[in-house]
């Protein structure tokens, strides 16, 4: 689906969809739990219906119902299964050692730029407890094996998701276990979302330090408790209309928890930090914890007043594409002044943007980000392959629209 974007201002309120990392996780602890469990405010995202999809292949029940998922714990774990990830990261990284754990051969599968995405750690480290992988890189890929308790060293600046990983599958050992970290934890704020959500089906997380990094205690033979829980908003989705806002609309945003643990978060810090008043100051944002942020921050640093950095952002290039090469060139084909470097991005300011054709490669976030800024140019933006939406927010041009957005299918 190819969308044209006339410029225009959006206006109302809008209910933020349900955080797509929340979702993940009460989905798959639903599924280790023994019993029935209803999960309320999921946005049926693609990514959401493949991790579903991959709990079902492992023995879960699940069914959804609008916004509304009832899983039926795993009672007998499948012994083997056909699990397709979809472009899903998350689900491919989560899902390998619970099915490891629960003694399922399982086949993973994936799409787009997915098989290319790396899970190394696992291969290295799970290999040490007699797991095995065929091939050791790439997909399809074939593990075997029954996952042990033990001591799991990870690197903390590679993905989070690998540590979320072994937080599903570690509690169903027998014997406890430690996941130490062998460099400096980023995205941190998506370990404590998992912390969080497990704390909701009865699993207990502990963490401290080892020479100044973090390190995560968990005690085996622990058991998930069904229960019934509503998935909170989503801020890397909602941080979209707030850039908006900064850029001349008016939009109220709902279905937010202030007290969230998500480090997206941090959207509303920057935002208000840059809003002087007199127009939006120049920032420089770290983005090692918040990297779904990146493509949206790229679209307000360029309507600062001066020169605006995004640092510490080499792990997107590995994202469903090289996002800090592809955010820079989209802007720059809307008379964006973005410079991309291998960690960082560099926007110069401009005054409108002068509407072009992008190429979100397959983003969703590009998409969304896309679409924002066309709501500050003087002149139609054109999305090829729109529909990369429908990865984490299906009804995003449906919102759009809803506020005053104003675009044609092509």
């Amino acid at each position: 689906m190819d969308v044209k974007i006339y410029p225009s201002k959006l206006i109302g309120t809008l209910n933020a969809p349900s955080s797509k990392s929340y979702s993940h996780r009460m989905i798959i602890a639903a599924a280790l739990a023994g019993g029935i469990s209803e999960i309320s405010n999921v946005t049926g995202s693609n990514d959401i219906k493949v991790t579903a999809g991959a709990m079902e292949a492992l023995g879960a029940d699940v069914l959804a119902d609008g916004d509304v998922y009832t899983v039926r714990g795993i009672k007998a774990p499948a012994a083997k299964a056909d699990i397709d990830c979809g472009e899903s990261g998350s689900t491919l990284r989560f899902i390998i050692p619970v099915a490891a754990a629960l003694g399922t051969n399982a086949t993973f599968r994936g799409h787009g730029k997915l098989p290319e995405r790396p899970y190394t750690p696992y291969v290295r480290e799970f290999s040490k407890k007699g797991i095995s992988f065929e091939p050791q890189s790439g997909l399809p890929m074939t593990i075997s094996g029954r996952l042990t308790a033990g001591e799991y060293l990870l690197e903390g600046d590679v993905s989070s998701q690998f540590i979320t990983g072994l937080m599903f599958a570690l509690p169903l050992c027998e014997e406890d276990s430690v996941i130490k970290l062998t460099s400096p934890l980023q995205s941190k704020p998506y370990v404590d979302m998992t912390i969080a959500a497990l704390k909701n089906f009865g699993i207990n997380i502990y963490e401290t330090k080892l020479g100044g990094l973090p390190m995560y205690l968990i005690k085996g033979s622990q058991k998930y408790s069904p229960c019934r829980v509503s998935v909170e908003g989503d801020y890397s989705q909602a941080a979209f209309f707030f850039t908006a806002n900064a850029l001349g609309s008016e939009i109220r945003v709902k279905n937010l928890i202030p007290d969230s643990v998500q480090g997206d978060k941090a959207i509303v810090d920057i935002i208000e930090k840059s809003s002087t008043g007199d127009g939006l100051e120049p920032f420089t944002v770290d983005v090692g914890d918040i990297p779904d942020l990146v493509p949206i921050l790229a679209v307000l640093g360029c309507f600062t007043k001066g020169t605006s950095r995004i640092v510490n952002a080499a792990r997107l290039k590995i994202k469903e594409s090289d996002r800090i090469t592809a955010i820079a060139d989209a802007l720059n084909a809307i008379g964006g002044k973005v410079t991309a470097g291998d960690d960082f991005l560099e926007m110069q300011h401009v005054d409108k943007f002068t509407g072009g054709e992008v190429d979100p490669c397959n983003d969703h976030r590009i998409v969304m980000a896309a679409a924002i800024a066309a709501t500050a140019s003087d002149a139609p933006v054109i999305i090829r392959g729109a529909e990369a939406v429908n990865k984490s927010y299906p009804r995003f041009f449906e919102d759009f629209k809803a506020l005053g957005g104003e675009f044609e299918v092509l």
